[in-house]
C-alpha cells in the first residue's frame, strides 16, 4: 500500500467532527456548500484504491454517520459524495479523503449531471 511517511497531512490537526477506529471527519477548509465534510483515514496514503477492506468499511460507515449529522444540523435537500484519486482527477492533498457535500434546492440553476460536472462540458446530457 502506498504511504508517504514524510508527508505532513493537513487533515490530521483539524478539529474532528466524528471519528472511529479507521478514520475521522473534518469540515472542508474550502467548502462548496454549508456543511461540506471530508471523511479521512487515520493512515496517511494517497490512493483510495490502496484502501484495505477494513478501511473501506470504516470510511463508508463514517460517510453514513456524516450524512446523518448533516441532515440533523443543516437539513440539506440532497448530497454529492466523491473521491478524487490522483492529480489528474483533481486531488490536491495526497491523503485519501471522501467529500460529503450537502446540496440545497436552488444552490445552482441546473444541477443535472451532478458529479459529471468535474468535466463541465460533459455535465449536461
Amino acid at each position: 500500500m502506498n504511504e508517504d511517511r514524510d508527508f505532513q497531512s493537513p487533515f490530521l490537526d483539524k478539529p474532528r467532527v466524528l471519528e472511529n477506529n479507521i478514520g475521522f471527519v473534518v469540515y472542508d477548509a474550502f467548502p462548496v456548500a454549508e456543511g461540506h465534510c471530508l471523511v479521512v483515514p487515520k493512515r496517511v496514503y494517497s490512493n483510495y484504491f490502496d484502501s484495505s477492506p477494513e478501511e473501506v468499511i470504516g470510511l463508508h460507515d463514517l460517510v453514513f454517520q456524516t450524512k446523518q449529522l448533516l441532515d440533523d444540523k443543516f437539513n440539506p435537500d440532497s448530497y454529492n459524495v466523491g473521491i478524487n484519486c490522483g492529480e489528474h482527477a483533481g486531488q490536491t492533498v495526497p491523503h485519501v479523503h471522501i467529500h460529503v457535500i450537502p446540496r440545497y434546492k436552488g444552490d445552482m440553476e441546473n444541477p443535472r449531471g451532478g458529479v459529471r460536472g468535474v468535466i463541465p462540458e460533459k455535465q449536461k446530457y
